[in-house]
């Protein structure tokens, strides 16, 4: 019998013509209307048919996507009250999937048979093409660093967003044993025991999708600090320091930002703030994980811009300055400009920078790959690199920063390899 909460939202979608929510709102263009119209008439298999042709992440998208600023975020409902919750629907669906083992009975091809393909790195990106790919009848090994899959799903987000278990199965239906032939190499890590020409002899065709996790710094007086720490480094490591009783300042505010400040809080810190330079409506962190750390006690100081970290060898007190938003000449977003003679202090034990990440330059420069003004590996419209048979795509690509346009890539990948595009046009 169907979950009554499902049912529920199901029937308050209006199972709109022009698809606002797909067209617009998701990365992956999933056929919102068309599954959940599936629902409503108790095809629930059939609703995983038709979104299984465009996702492999149901059920941790649907728990994770920053819906608000995607497809929820496009619904019609929306307009005059609250959208359509398709993320908890979506992520029922995939629940439903995989405990009945329905992906065992996905459409394969042979379209690519023969082929051999490497993809390193298990992320959402690489998942979602070694899956497509494996489809389509190719031979895919995933090369990956770790000793699980994952990628930032299972190094980065905390587990009170992202239950492991559910990340666990997800990863095996995927994988799908038996049925698509995709192998992984664990424990592989470019520019340490695997390199890339090793791969260009022995593959028809590369992904690179090992991610840019490198967090990226402010350049700021007392950065170099003790106590000072990289967001990201603290999330995919989990290596953090004593927060018991301590003050702990999370610059930033994205998604990074709130997981690291939900984190510290729930290990015990007496106080956490999250400075952030713009207005809380600018923030590109999902609303709801804003509304969690609220009513968690973080504290949030919206257009304030820190400008110093301060202390003889360690970490004591930040000096921040309070901003303006102003619109320049030209520019269709605010931006913050600082006060002058607003700077002020706060005491304070810890800092965590959570202002973007990038690419490791070293593996990165000694790829051989063209790389864009902005350091990223540069792609054409199909992510195929400067070289021939190797593509690229998700953070290391500059692509958008969402779990939803990782995959997105790795899907676009798989499509171009399958199509054998061989024009390179850079951006």
């Amino acid at each position: 019998m169907m979950n009554e909460e499902i049912q529920k939202y199901t029937e308050y979608c209006l199972n709109c013509p022009v698809k606002p929510c797909s067209n617009k709102g998701c990365p992956l263009n999933n056929d919102i209307p068309a599954f959940i119209k599936q629902i409503k008439e108790g095809n629930i298999k059939e609703a995983y048919k038709i979104l299984s042709k465009t996702t492999v992440l149901g059920s941790v998208c649907g728990r994770i996507c920053p819906h608000m600023k995607q497809c929820e975020g496009s619904c019609v409902r929306g307009i005059k009250g609250e959208p359509v919750n398709i993320g908890k629907i979506e992520a029922y669906v995939f629940d439903e999937a995989i405990k009945n083992e329905w992906y065992k009975e996905i459409e394969k091809t042979n379209e690519l048979e023969g082929k051999k393909i490497a993809v390193v790195g298990g992320g959402p990106a690489g998942l979602t093409c070694a899956s497509f790919l494996a489809r389509k009848g190719a031979q895919v090994v995933i090369y990956e660093k770790y000793n699980e899959l994952g990628g930032i799903l299972a190094h980065g987000i905390p587990e009170f967003r992202l239950a492991r278990k559910v990340l666990k199965e997800a990863i095996k239906s995927i994988l799908n044993e038996g049925i698509l032939d995709i192998t992984v190499e664990y424990g592989q890590e470019l520019g340490k025991n695997l390199e890339l020409a090793d791969l260009e002899n022995k593959y028809d065709s590369i992904f690179l999708s090992f991610g840019a996790n490198i967090p990226s710094r402010m350049n700021i007086e007392g950065e170099d600090l003790d106590g000072v720490f990289g967001g990201n480094y603290l999330l995919e490591k989990g290596n953090h320091p004593s927060y018991i009783g301590k003050k702990v300042a999370v610059i930033g505010g994205g998604n990074v930002a709130m997981d690291c400040a939900r984190t510290i809080k729930r290990l015990g810190a007496d106080k956490v703030f999250v400075i952030y330079r713009r207005a809380e409506k600018q923030m590109p962190a999902e609303t709801k994980e804003i509304e969690e750390a609220k009513q968690e006690g973080i504290e949030f100081l919206f257009q304030n811009n820190i400008v110093k970290i301060l202390g003889k060898n360690k970490v004591e007190k930040v000096e921040c300055i309070k901003t303006q938003l102003v619109k320049k000449e030209g520019e269709t977003r605010e931006v913050p400009v600082n006060i002058e003679n607003s700077n002020y202090e706060l005491e304070m034990d810890y800092v965590v920078m959570a202002v973007g990440g990038g690419p490791e330059k070293e593996v990165i420069n000694s790829l051989g790959l063209e790389l864009n003004k902005w350091g990223y590996i540069n792609v054409d419209e199909n992510h195929r690199t400067s070289k021939e048979k190797i593509y690229a795509g998700g953070d290391l690509a500059g692509d958008k920063g969402t779990v939803a346009w990782a995959a997105r890539a790795g899907r676009d990948v798989a499509e171009a390899m399958a199509k054998g595009t061989t024009s390179f046009c850079p951006q």
